[in-house]
């Protein structure tokens, strides 16, 4: 059936008014007849302007609810509106999926019927036998309005629907079967069939958990007009950069096979199988069947845990009281506990109506109060369980002012709910040393009152102590985690500035206050001997010291180069400042995230822009800073005594540390490549080499290994590994979908990462970068009125997520400095347990 451009807008304008009407009719109809209520106006028989009767809908259908039964049957539906023979892509596909209903388990096996006469979709006992329909189908309008009702019909009974490519271009006027596919192709979708690859970012339902992460396979590609994603459950998106998308590309997110649970069914696309070859391959077909298990009721399957609206997002601690921290501090880390209570850290500015002291002839200076407050999710009251007075309220200002120290980090104690043992990072004012502006950083060990949420102030015992420089800000560091054995990660900053190398490597040895350098990282991260720029692990033990794992990156007792130049707490070097660490007790696995430098741009004189880096960590090791960044591009060392001249590139492969402010080794270990790394430009930027493997650092000749991130304004904000536990989840746990993805974010919330990333077991912690990326900017709101400012991240164990919004200042807290929790509302998998077709075996 083929119509004018003036038909079309006729039957467009009669199924948008028949459509609305016979939905509204129906259901409104059916709750009259449920309930038995009738309105006064009909019983009173009044005017008749005042109540009109209702229409009759356009279908009359009562189809059984769920459709089919325990006697699976699938209706394969090929109308074509050109009419004529069947196409090769349709033969293949009915020839696949007739195969597939008569092989694998004896109880997932279905019977299959093809039909191209749509008249099966306005006969009720014909089509209530089906338990679902698959499009197999070109464009055009396939059904008349009746027909349409019919599957409308068939759908609100619980019925499932599968449709394969060009199903997408079917019924092109209705709005109800385009949100029945999900998403219409543009009219511009490349047509050439094109070897792409494939990223299988749902690894639990059944049409994708069997596939590779990686799928690597020809079709041709279709993009698509919106982008369903968020509205939709994206189970897997094709990757763009693996082929020729056309003017009309969806970008990073491209999605390719979706479901959904719709109008009281069962939805799947996928838009792949445009080609007759797709339908031998054995992962499509692994593909079909797994979508058709779920959609004919065999299998449950989630649905649901990758649409946007399925979470809410709700502010937990009110602004505080004028003068008071009653509620919050400055935001700066948080923890929760077995028992749910969240414990979140203030690092030790003040509100905005307090003084700073700057002065350093004054005794005060950056007196601050870091204060740890106590969340009770059973009260939703909020605790101030205690305030340490520390060194870190200096206020706003250039590096040579302002201070990034204060209280840092926290952590609780494996036997927390029986000790009540609370770990905190912090640098105490009590040891500032004003006339050589050295501070003692330390982590300690304290007591909680359980009861009162207090915290025992008189009870700490200072498991670890080093010196830090404070005449210069930044970069301090601060986060914790604990693994599975119990050795507990202690991540530490470099402590220096960045002003005095033009925002690129921190190689300059010159600035220095009374000997200490404050710009020279090589004296910190790349020194050997030193704590500062580091991820420490040590095993604490109950009299409050601590033992060496064995395992660590030095044991503190090498001979090299005549012994004493290493210290055993470290674990991993070359790190800046990794603000957020996380460990994945499952695998033990360390993820960490860390700031980079300040240059805007890369330069062929010094090398790379400013990269902010996360990276997934599984033994002990180099990460480059201050010599190499991202995947292992060096930076340029610094003449003397003209730190502007440069000299060679470093040797990321054996890096030497010849700083006159090193006191550790010479000799470095290699370094490792990162996991994500990102700049204003673009993530995972990447350049041409020489044959002595040098990137060209110019600007036109980058491209984008992580083209779902940039930068710009960067504060790297790592995240968990969330792992997903059916024995403690609460009613707001996210769901198992999100197992095993590790959440990377940044403090800034524009087009800097906010996501969920799989990584490929194969190459995790050895620089392999993540496989895919799934943005979470919805589920966890950007903007002003959301959580704008993302200081930190962890999930409860009741599943839920809570994350600390630092505010819309520097060195303070304020209104919008906050607690919150970002809860799953979407229920559980469908169909439910007792409306499978067929009793698991």
């Amino acid at each position: 059936m083929r119509f004018t451009s003036h038909q079309r807008s006729l039957k467009l304008t009669e199924l948008t008014t028949n459509r609305r009407r016979r939905r509204v009719k129906r259901r409104a109809w059916a709750a009259v007849l449920t309930t038995g209520f009738i309105t006064a106006g009909l019983l009173s028989g009044g005017p008749a302007s005042a109540v009109q009767a209702p229409e009759p809908p356009l279908t009359t259908m009562s189809i059984k609810s769920p459709p089919g039964g325990a006697n699976v049957r699938v209706l394969l539906f090929h109308g074509s509106a050109a009419g004529g023979d069947e196409s090769p892509v349709v033969n293949a596909g009915i020839e696949a999926i007739e195969e597939i209903g008569l092989t694998g388990p004896a109880n997932q096996r279905f019977k299959v019927t093809a039909t191209h006469d749509a008249s099966v979709f306005t006969n009720e006992t014909k089509l209530g036998r089906f338990n679902a329909v698959v499009f197999l189908t070109g464009g055009g309008d396939v059904l008349d309005a009746e027909q349409e009702a019919g599957l409308e019909a068939y759908m609100e009974a619980g019925g499932g629907f599968l449709g394969l490519h060009d199903a997408a271009r079917a019924e092109p006027y209705s709005d109800w079967f385009t949100g029945l596919v999900g998403a219409r192709p543009a009219a511009s979708s490349p047509t050439a069939v094109q070897r792409a690859t494939v990223e299988v970012g749902d690894r639990q339902h059944p049409a994708t958990k069997d596939l590779p992460l990686q799928w690597k396979r020809p079709d041709a590609w279709l993009n698509w007009v919106k982008n369903p994603s968020g509205d939709v459950h994206t189970v897997a998106r094709v990757r763009e950069s693996t082929y020729q998308p056309g003017d009309s590309k969806n970008g990073a997110d491209h999605p390719v096979s979706w479901c959904r649970d719709y109008d009281g069914g069962r939805s799947f696309y996928t838009g792949m199988g445009g080609t007759v070859d797709s339908y031998d391959e054995t992962d499509f077909r692994a593909h079909l069947r797994g979508a058709l298990l779920w959609t004919t009721r065999l299998v449950r399957a989630d649905c649901k845990a990758a649409i946007n609206a399925n979470y809410k997002a709700e502010r937990l601690t009110q602004p505080n009281q004028p003068g008071q921290n009653d509620q919050i501090g400055e935001p700066h880390g948080l923890i929760t506990a077995p028992d749910g209570r969240v414990l979140y850290i203030g690092r030790g500015g003040a509100d905005s109506s307090q003084p700073v002291v700057t002065d350093w002839n004054n005794p005060d200076i950056g007196k601050g109060k870091g204060e740890i407050h106590v969340y009770d999710p059973k009260t939703k009251k909020v605790t101030l369980a205690g305030a340490l007075t520390v060194f870190g309220n200096k206020g706003g200002g250039g590096e040579l002012i302002k201070v990034e120290e204060g209280l840092l980090g926290i952590e609780l104690d494996p036997a927390f709910q029986q000790n009540g043992w609370v770990y905190l990072h912090y640098t105490p004012h009590a040891q500032i040393n004003r006339d050589t502006r050295m501070a003692e950083r330390r982590v300690s060990r304290f007591t909680l009152d359980l009861a009162t949420n207090k915290l025992d102030l008189s009870s700490e015992k200072v498991l670890l102590k080093w010196p830090v420089q404070i005449h210069s800000c930044c970069h301090a560091g601060g986060g914790m985690a604990w693994d599975s054995k119990g050795n507990l990660y202690i991540a530490t900053g470099d402590n220096n500035s960045s002003g005095f190398t033009d925002g690129y490597s921190g190689n300059n040895p010159q600035p220095n206050y009374k000997g200490v350098s404050f710009a020279d990282a090589r004296r910190t991260s790349g020194n050997t001997n030193n704590l500062n720029g580091k991820i420490l692990r040590i095993h604490p033990e109950p009299d409050g010291t601590y033992t060496l794992p064995q395992g660590n990156l030095f044991t503190g007792k090498e001979t090299d180069e005549g012994g004493g130049k290493t210290r055993g707490e470290i674990y991993v070097m070359g790190v800046r400042n990794p603000a957020r660490i996380s460990v994945d007790k499952k695998t033990d696995t360390l993820f960490a995230g860390w700031v980079g430098p300040d240059a805007s741009n890369p330069s062929t004189t010094w090398g790379p822009a400013k990269y902010d880096t996360f990276a997934a960590i599984t033994k002990p090791g180099n990460h480059g800073w201050p010599y190499c960044m991202g995947n292992k591009q060096p930076y340029r060392d610094r003449n003397l005594p003209d730190p502007t001249k440069p000299l060679g590139w470093y040797d990321c492969d054996a890096p030497k540390n010849e700083s006159p402010n090193n006191d550790g080794l010479v000799n470095l270990p290699p370094v490792t490549g990162n996991t994500i790394w990102y700049s204003p430009q673009g993530g995972g930027p990447d350049f041409p080499r020489d044959a002595n493997g040098i990137p060209s650092y110019k600007a036109e000749e980058q491209k984008f290994l992580l083209p779902w991130l940039k930068g710009g304004g960067q504060a790297a904000m790592n995240g968990p590994l969330y792992r997903y536990d059916a024995a403690s989840a609460g009613a707001g746990a996210w769901p198992s979908y999100w197992d095993g993805k590790w959440f990377v974010g940044d403090f800034y919330d524009a087009d800097q990462p906010r996501h969920a990333v799989l990584l490929d077991p194969k190459t995790a912690g050895q620089g392999g970068i993540p496989v895919h990326a799934e943005s979470l900017k919805k589920i966890i709101p950007i903007g002003n009125d959301g959580i704008k400012n993302l200081m930190d991240w962890k999930f409860g164990p009741d599943g839920t997520l809570y994350a600390l919004d630092y505010g819309r200042g520097f060195f303070t807290s304020d209104a919008k400095s906050a607690l919150w929790q970002v809860t799953y509302q979407g229920g559980a998998p469908t169909p439910a347990a007792d409306q499978l077709a067929r009793e698991a075996q």
